[in-house]
């Protein structure tokens, strides 16, 4: 009998190791499984009321099982509670409050005690392991790594990355790109997330990260950070962007990415499928970028709209369809690359544009001002094309317009004044027929213009002004570069998107439209109540 003990005393201890060695875990945390397993065991056995504890000897795999119990002068719990008396028997010298220990015989595992002692320790090796893998990878996010694919399931590629799997979703494969079970795959670690079924390792082929990370490989210059990819975008198994720069001026950033005859970046262009790749030099100047980035395309002229966060490009007729690209795909590129939308003009389209906005400027102040159209052609022409800009300007500049004095200045600045009071007037009309509440033209920022379109988006009173968040108030139209079926979605913006309020200003009005929420019955304002309050007190 004895041998048997120890041969199993041993086989226990050779079970933990081969555990803990194909699992990649610590052995203690199989050791500490199977207590568990053998814990639930004797709880069936001696009753789970008990608090009963299991220890293996991790040298000579000898198994200890005992109870815990507490010492009191009543016992109320014959369970977990055992009297004086008896506890003398147990461990001589205990004093009432004591937690000691009620030795048990060890446990014969029967075929169902076995089989759930089994379960027990598949589950807690299966979360070590879990565990064991998520934090392995967490870290690793943005690196790039080799594995071999697994299977595909559903157009998803699950790749064996050795001590864990990922998975290569569809939307994140380079298109058309052909995966064998068994072949060897480079991808980018995308994200790491915990779930349910342990942790997810997302890969992708198509993030423009993964593109950077291979020039990394490649190219040394930029491993050892003397040459900086500063943007990148991708059009994943058909065209990329890539704008570099050179920390060092003898270094030229194109060439070093390039290599000697284009081995370095065929090294690139063969791991991503035969995307072609246009390196570009990335300039602070935007302009200058915008127009590197449009390259093969020639561009003759760029204006920068900041408000907007738009750029239009001007071409020459012949070099519209260089510039836009097949389906699109050099202006959308280029769009991505410089975080700006932008449009491309020929220089006939620029030309019909600037004289169409010309007319209608001069036509506008022909009406507002009262003046003939020469004079508002020189005011268009002198870059005014708002009448805000003529009755805020500062009076020697309007002055020093050649034909223009003083006098005149003074009276085109009071006749713009005049005009937007006439304006406003119209709109406050227009919005008070629509119902919009007099108490939106206290809130700062807003004037009337703003409130007849609150009032035709259906906002008309604090309680409704209120309800919104800042977003659907001021945030900017999302206009994206041309393409071939219009986006309705991207066109939608805040209700005042138009007016280009600042995050800040669209906080404050939605704060300002709220204050009402917090005054008292009484008519006092518990934000100064608030501020009255001492520092410390409530909430």
């Amino acid at each position: 009998m004895a041998s048997a003990i120890s041969a199993n005393k041993a086989e226990l201890l050779a079970i933990a190791d081969a555990v803990a060695r194909e699992k990649l875990i610590d052995r203690e945390i199989v050791i500490e499984a199977m207590e568990d397993a053998i814990q639930r065991a004797a709880r069936s056995r001696y009753g789970a009321e008990n608090d009963i504890r299991a220890k293996i000897d991790t040298k000579q795999g000898d198994m200890r099982l005992w109870r815990v119990v507490e010492v009191v002068e009543q016992v109320e719990d014959y369970f977990k509670q055992v009297n004086f008396d008896e506890a003398q028997k147990l461990q001589p010298g205990a004093e009432i409050g004591d937690f000691i220990v009620d030795p048990l015989p060890n446990i014969e595992f029967g075929r169902i005690a076995a089989q759930a002692a089994k379960q027990v320790i598949f589950q807690k090796v299966r979360d070590a392991e879990r565990e064991r893998q998520h934090e392995e990878f967490k870290d690793r996010a943005g690196e790039i790594i080799t594995g071999v694919v697994k299977r595909v399931e559903f157009g998803h590629v699950v790749v064996d990355l050795g001590r864990a799997e990922g998975v290569i979703r569809r939307d994140q494969q380079i298109p058309r790109e052909v995966v064998r079970v068994g072949e060897r795959v480079r991808s980018l670690i995308l994200s790491v997330r915990r779930e349910n079924r342990g942790p997810q390792i997302f890969l992708s082929r198509a993030h423009p990260d993964f593109m950077k990370k291979l020039f990394a490989q490649e190219v040394p210059e930029i491993y050892d950070g003397v040459i900086e990819i500063k943007a990148a975008a991708r059009d994943p198994g058909s065209r990329a962007k890539i704008g570099v720069i050179s920390r060092d001026s003898s270094i030229d950033p194109v060439g070093a990415c390039v290599g000697m005859k284009g081995s370095r970046v065929q090294a690139v262009v063969q791991e991503m499928q035969g995307e072609k790749i246009d390196i570009i030099p990335w300039s602070p100047d935007l302009a200058t970028f915008v127009v590197n980035a449009l390259q093969p395309a020639t561009v003759a002229r760029v204006v920068i709209d900041e408000e907007e966060s738009r750029i239009e490009v001007v071409v020459p007729d012949d070099q519209l369809s260089l510039a836009i690209g097949r389906r699109g795909q050099n202006v959308r590129l280029a769009s991505q690359l410089t975080g700006s939308a932008i449009d491309i003009l020929t220089e006939a389209d620029a030309s019909e544009k600037r004289q169409r906005e010309f007319v209608e400027r001069s036509e506008m102040f022909q009406n507002e001002l009262d003046v003939d159209e020469t004079l508002a052609q020189l005011l268009v022409a002198e870059g005014f094309g708002a009448l805000e800009e003529v009755a805020y300007v500062e009076l020697a500049e309007l002055s020093s317009i050649e034909g223009f004095d003083e006098d005149l200045a003074a009276e085109l600045q009071s006749r713009a004044a005049e005009a937007l009071d006439r304006r406003e007037s119209a709109n406050r009309e227009l919005r008070q027929s629509m119902g919009v509440e007099d108490a939106l033209i206290e809130l700062p920022y807003l004037n009337e213009a703003m409130l007849v379109t609150l009032g035709k988006a259906g906002i008309k009173t604090l309680d409704d002004l209120a309800d919104l968040a800042t977003d659907e108030l001021i945030q900017k139209k999302r206009v994206e570069p041309r393409r071939r079926t219009p986006n309705p979605e991207a066109e939608k913006g805040g209700i005042l998107a138009e007016y280009n309020l600042s995050e800040e200003q669209g906080n404050e009005i939605i704060m300002a439209a709220r204050a009402h929420w917090f005054t008292d019955e009484d008519g006092s304002d518990a934000g100064e109540t608030q501020e009255d309050a001492p520092a410390d007190g409530g909430q």
